[in-house]
């Protein structure tokens, strides 16, 4: 393991949101105080002396940042006011930029200018691509006197798109998620040699489990924690929903053809709706009134991503009313809105920001559990020696 030293790290962990880092002496109070540490995994201590000494390598390596769901019990039992859980979440964005070897994710991350830029870019990509259409297919085409969303922007088309844009942006998350994987491994294969295909395989129901529930959010001690947990697990659901119908079903999604009232399509949107609506808006305003610990301190990440959640909840459900009212126009322009603001969201989020903890909590998980059947089983037999074929 590598004990290279970069005295800049402190530095540069501020600039991810770190919080009066340098005032920790080490007492371990906050280890203490978390009920989801262990003595393989005794944080946010342990973060935050890799930080003070500047071990970049062995952070990097380190699952420990996505093991905490931030109940800010250490923060408040802290004697020296070094706000640990703000250290322990600029390291998960510090670790999102690294694991993303582009650059883009620490360029969003630490320079707003970059963030706009963004979502600028994407926004008018999608404007002009419609353009492109209409120009060629003749202007003409656009039917006004009656609401035909298909006609303004057929389906088949759209999921092209969208297909062909999801699929850069997976191959971009599965990227940088192999380079975690690498990193985090890196320690036990030096160790215990190349870990078969077959052990990840079998272990791949926790990264299932944790990715779809979150569940270890509960084992937080703190009286918010099952609250916030259903809270969150009602977002996912409702987020999962309307990829599920945008990128999968879209084609059954955007139609023209009005269908009744108990129809699952309208319900399922409705229920994506409201769960991205209620969550967005309950982030938003608990930032803005700052009375819980969690929302003391923001980067400007944590309200990029609610914004844009609540962006594309009203919008959708506006092109839904408008499109019932039998509003062309209307209908058809805060569709363009909808379909910029959420291209340029997944293009800030998706690999590169907020978006990622749905993919590396849960992957972080799941490689511990890896490592410690590998080193409970220590060398076994069906575990291939380093340096052979």
């Amino acid at each position: 393991m590598s004990n290279r030293v970069d005295p800049n790290l402190l530095l540069e962990l501020k600039e991810y949101g770190a919080v009066n880092t340098e005032a920790c002496f080490n007492c371990g109070t906050c280890t203490a105080m978390c009920p989801l540490t262990s003595d393989a995994h005794p944080f946010p201590r342990n973060m935050i002396r890799l930080t003070q000494l500047g071990l970049k390598d062995r952070l990097l390596q380190s699952t420990d940042p996505w093991l905490c769901y931030y109940c800010g019990d250490c923060t408040t039992t802290c004697p020296r006011g070094a706000e640990p859980a703000e250290t322990m979440m600029a390291t998960r964005r510090w670790l999102t930029a690294q694991y993303d070897r582009t650059g883009r994710a620490a360029k969003l991350y630490t320079k707003e200018t970059a963030v706009l830029s963004t979502i600028i870019r994407m926004s008018l990509l999608t404007l002009v691509l419609l353009i492109i259409y209409h120009a060629v297919t003749g202007f003409d085409n656009i039917i006004t006197d009656r609401v035909v969303l298909n006609a303004f922007a057929p389906v088949m088309w759209v999921w092209a798109f969208v297909l062909l844009h999801f699929a850069y942006l997976g191959y971009h998350v599965l990227s940088s998620s192999l380079f975690m994987v690498k990193q985090v491994m890196q320690s036990t294969v030096e160790k215990y040699g190349q870990i078969p295909l077959s052990v990840y395989a079998q272990e791949f129901k926790t990264f299932i489990t944790h990715y779809f529930t979150q569940k270890r959010w509960r084992d937080c001690d703190d009286a918010q924690a099952e609250t916030r947990w259903r809270k969150h697990l009602f977002l996912v659901s409702g987020y999962v929903i309307m990829l599920a119908l945008i990128v999968v079903f879209l084609w059954w999604f955007q139609t023209d053809k009005i269908y009744p009232i108990y129809h699952p399509q309208r319900w399922l949107g409705y229920y994506a709706t409201v769960a991205l609506a209620y969550a967005s808006i309950e982030m938003l305003v608990g930032r803005r009134r700052k009375k819980e610990q969690l929302h003391r301190f923001s980067h400007p990440s944590d309200w990029l991503f609610p914004t844009f959640l609540l962006t594309g909840a009203i919008t959708g459900i506006l092109v839904h009313i408008f499109r019932y009212a039998g509003w062309a126009w209307p209908t058809y322009i805060i569709y363009v809105i909808h379909v910029m603001a959420m291209v340029a969201m997944l293009d800030t989020e998706v690999g590169v920001g907020k978006w990622t903890h749905m993919i590396y909590r849960p992957l972080a998980i799941y490689l511990e559990t890896v490592k410690e059947r590998v080193e409970q089983e220590q060398i076994a037999p069906d575990l291939v020696p380093a340096g052979t074929d």
